[in-house]
C-alpha cells in the first residue's frame, strides 16, 4: 500500500495558511468532466436512501484502517464507514480498492468519473488526506466529513534504548529522534513521507542506515525481529503494529512541515447535500464519543481533527 502522503503529493502540495476568499487564486483547478453518464456520478441522497445502502470506498490491504478477514471487513475506516451509514439509516457497503499512482487518480476513480473498466463511482471515498489548496485544484469532490489527525511518529525497541520513557505526549521522552539515525538503523515505508524526510537529512547522513519496505506492517516486523532498532512511519500503523517490547513515542521533527494531516471524506461535486449529511454524522460521532471508540476498538490513539 502506497502511502497516502504519496497519493497527495505533498511533495508538491503545500499548506495553505491565507484566508479561505484567497487561497484558490493561484491554483488553476482540474477540467471538470462533461457529458458523463449519470452511473457515473454516483447517486443522490435520495436514491441512496430509497435503496437503502451506501457505496463506501476503502483501501484494501491497509491495516489498521481498512482489510478484510475472510469475507468481514475490519479496521477504523470501517467503523467510520458504518458511522456514516448509521447517519442515513441506511446500510454500508464497502469496496475495497485498489491504491492508484496519486490521489487524484484515485478521486478520479472512485469518486468522480469511474475506472478505465467502467466500474460506477463510489457514494464517498475514506481516508481522504485533506489539504486546503488541493480541495481548490480537484473542483470535482467535495471534501468534508474531517474526523481525525494523523501524524508521524517514531517505534523503538526498548532492549535498544533502555533510558526512553514511554509516552504518548508530543513531547521527547529520551526515545529516538531522527538525528540518532546517523547511527542507528531504521525502517520506513518505501516512497513514503517519512523516506522523503530522513533521505533530506543534512548531507544525506541518514541513508545507508535506512531500510524501505514495501509497507510499514513489514517494517513493524523487522522491528519486532531485531534486524532494525527503529521504525518511523504514521502513529496509527506503528501503534497497530507494536508487539512487545516495542515503544512508540512522538518526538518533535524539526523541520518538518508536514508531520500531520487531518483526513476526511471524498463526494462528488453534484451531491453536496449528501456531503452535508455525512458531515453531519461526523460531527455528532466527534461529539458523543463514537469516533474515538472507533480507533480505542483497534488499540489506536486517536486525534480530533482541528475544527
Amino acid at each position: 500500500m502506497r502511502s497516502v502522503a504519496i497519493a497527495l503529493g505533498l511533495g508538491v502540495v503545500v499548506l495553505a495558511a491565507a484566508p479561505a476568499f484567497a487561497r484558490c487564486e493561484n491554483v488553476t483547478p482540474g477540467q471538470r468532466p462533461q457529458n458523463t453518464p449519470r452511473q457515473f456520478v454516483g447517486q443522490t441522497l435520495d436514491d441512496i436512501i430509497a435503496r437503502g445502502t451506501l457505496n463506501i470506498a476503502v483501501y484494501e490491504d491497509f491495516a489498521p484502517y481498512s482489510w478484510l478477514e475472510g469475507a468481514t471487513p475490519k479496521g477504523v475506516d470501517i467503523e467510520v464507514g458504518r458511522i456514516l451509514a448509521e447517519g442515513l439509516g441506511v446500510e454500508p457497503v464497502f469496496r475495497f480498492v485498489q491504491a492508484g499512482e496519486n490521489l487524484q487518480a484515485d478521486l478520479m476513480n472512485q469518486v468522480w468519473r469511474g475506472t478505465v473498466q467502467q466500474e460506477p463511482v463510489s457514494n464517498v471515498m475514506l481516508r481522504v488526506p485533506y489539504n486546503s489548496e488541493f480541495t481548490c485544484l480537484v473542483e470535482q469532490v467535495v471534501f468534508t466529513g474531517q474526523y481525525a489527525k494523523e501524524q508521524i511518529a517514531i517505534a523503538y525497541s526498548q532492549a535498544t534504548y533502555p533510558d526512553a520513557v514511554a509516552s504518548d505526549t508530543d513531547r521527547h521522552d529520551g526515545g529516538p529522534v531522527p538525528a540518532f539515525f546517523r547511527f542507528d538503523t531504521v525502517a520506513v515505508e518505501n516512497d513514503s513521507i517519512a523516506d522523503f524526510y530522513l533521505t533530506a537529512f543534512p548531507g544525506g547522513q541518514i541513508g545507508p542506515n535506512m531500510r524501505r519496505f514495501r509497507a510499514m506492517a513489514q517494517g513493524m516486523d523487522a522491528l519486532a525481529a531485531g534486524e532494525v532498532m527503529a521504525a518511523m512511519g504514521p502513529l496509527a500503523q506503528l501503534e497497530f503494529g507494536a508487539s512487545e517490547g516495542i515503544a512508540v513515542h512522538r518526538p518533535p521533527l524539526i523541520n518538518f512541515g508536514l508531520s500531520s494531516w487531518t483526513v476526511g471524506i471524498a463526494v462528488h461535486h453534484s451531491h453536496r447535500d449528501l456531503a452535508y449529511a455525512l458531515d453531519d454524522a461526523v460531527v455528532a460521532a466527534l461529539d458523543d464519543g463514537r469516533m474515538a471508540a472507533a480507533f480505542a476498538k483497534y488499540g489506536l490513539t486517536f486525534t480530533p481533527p482541528d475544527r
